[in-house]
C-alpha cells in the first residue's frame, strides 16, 4: 500500500506531503501520526534516537501529555528525489508549569518508494513565551 504522494517529489507533491504531516501532527493522535512512518523508521528527535512505529507512538503519547494545546506549522524548505526538509514552529503549554513555549526547528525526511517516511532527523529549540504572544492557531480563550 502506498502513502501518497510518493517520491520522487515535485514541488507540488512535496508541499502536499508537508501539509499532510502538519495536519496529522496537529491532530495530536499518535496512531494517526505513526502511520506515516515505516515499521522500522529511524528517528532522531533532539537528543533522542529510536526506531520503529511503536517507539514513535510511545514518544508521541508522552509528548502530548506534557505539551498541551499543541499547534504546529511546517514550511517546505527543500526537496530532492525522496528527501524533504522543512522548518517548523509550534506552540504549546507545559502541563506541569503552565508556561507557554514556541519551539523552532528543522526536520530532514527520507521516504521509501511507497511514500512512508523511513528516516526523520529533527533539531529544535524551545523559547518561553507569554500566552498573549502566541501566533499559531490562536484561540485567545485558551
Amino acid at each position: 500500500m502506498q502513502k501518497k504522494p510518493v517520491p520522487p517529489f515535485t514541488e507540488e507533491s512535496a508541499r502536499a506531503k508537508v501539509q499532510a504531516a502538519e495536519d496529522a501532527w496537529n491532530s495530536c493522535d499518535p496512531e494517526l501520526v505513526a502511520q506515516a512512518y515505516t515499521v522500522d523508521s529511524e528517528w532522531r528527535n533532539r537528543d533522542m534516537f529510536f526506531t520503529g512505529r511503536e517507539c514513535i507512538k510511545e514518544f508521541l503519547i508522552l509528548k502530548w501529555k506534557k505539551e498541551l494545546h499543541y499547534k504546529l506549522m511546517k514550511e517546505l524548505w527543500a526537496f530532492h528525489g525522496n528527501h524533504i526538509s522543512v522548518r517548523f514552529e509550534y506552540e504549546w503549554q507545559h502541563a506541569e508549569t503552565g508556561q507557554w513555549f514556541r519551539t523552532h526547528g528543522n526536520e530532514h525526511w527520507e521516504f521509501d518508494e511507497d511514500g512512508y517516511m523511513r528516516r526523520r532527523d529533527m533539531s529544535a529549540n524551545d523559547i518561553p513565551i507569554c500566552a498573549s504572544s502566541r501566533r499559531i492557531g490562536i484561540n485567545k480563550a485558551t
